[in-house]
């Protein structure tokens, strides 16, 4: 872009060896640079006097639009730099409830103390529509499980290991470790997780036909449902650790998890304030 800006400078100070001491550039190298204008254009621009130089009808024509490319590529700059700074940037998520319900509000304060202007808006679904909506452009980048999408950029983030949650009175409480098994035989209440049901498919791989009484979207009614006797259920250890609640949670055996990954499109592609939350947040992991 520079020849656009050297031009310009030489018409405005109607002298190459001024437009050079201006720009700090010497004086072959303006001339250079006007010459490489003119053979792109196929024409001459400028004339040169005794009494300094003057648009030709040619260099007359093209230099309003070259003033324009110029300060659109100066707006460009300006742009860029503020991008960086990621001023006004949105960030759309796709996420999950042990996700969006642990560990990503306080990634998000930290990135936003770093980056305050940035906005988030954070969509919540299940492994599937989280996938399509990345796919269709609703959500920048989405948290998904691996095994629940196809044809886009995953990085593996960590595992998450399910655990189960019983009445405190309930006979396998007093257990410290619940064999799947046994739970099978219980009247379950199912984490609906769409298409994709990691518990079910834990049951099914030890070839077990749970008792399911019970399909519920949100972890946090399960756990309602379960204090209220209403079954037992396996959920993901991260939703429950913290809960004071009166129900026991006990490990499972064979364990039963998942790989938390995050997904996008294209990394390449994003816009630039999802791209940098998108590295942070792969950055932590990598650190924690």
């Amino acid at each position: 872009m520079n020849r656009y800006e050297v031009f310009i400078k030489v018409v405005e100070c109607g002298s190459f060896t001024k437009a050079a001491e201006v720009l700090d550039y010497t004086q072959s190298a303006v001339s250079q640079m006007v010459h490489t204008l003119e053979e792109e254009l196929s024409t001459v621009l400028l004339l040169r006097s005794k009494n300094g130089i003057t648009l030709t009808a040619d260099g007359e024509a093209y230099y309003p639009y070259i003033c324009s490319i110029n300060n659109a590529h100066r707006e460009l700059e300006e742009k860029y730099r503020e991008m960086q700074g990621l001023g006004g940037g949105k960030i759309r998520i796709g996420s999950f409830t042990s996700v969006s319900r642990n560990w990503l509000p306080g990634l998000m304060k930290a990135f936003k103390e770093k980056y305050p202007d940035v906005r988030f808006e954070l969509f919540q679904g299940e492994y599937t529509n989280i996938g399509q909506w990345i796919k269709e452009g609703k959500v920048d980048f989405g948290f998904v499980v691996p095994d629940a999408v196809s044809g886009l950029q995953v990085l593996p983030l960590y595992t998450d290991e399910m655990v189960a949650v019983l009445p405190k009175n309930h006979p396998l409480a007093a257990k410290e470790t619940v064999n799947l098994a046994d739970l099978a035989d219980c009247p379950n209440i199912l984490l609906d997780e769409g298409e994709l049901s990691v518990p079910l498919n834990a049951y099914e791989k030890n070839h077990l036909e749970p008792n399911i009484q019970y399909r519920v979207y949100d972890d946090y009614s399960i756990v309602t449902m379960v204090e209220q006797e209403l079954g037992v259920s396996v959920l993901y250890k991260a939703v429950v650790q913290n809960l004071e609640r009166s129900c026991a949670v006990r490990a499972i055996k064979p364990i039963v998890g998942r790989t938390v990954a995050i997904a996008c499109k294209n990394r390449k592609t994003l816009p630039v304030a999802s791209r940098y939350f998108m590295d942070f947040i792969w950055e932590y992991f990598q650190k924690h």
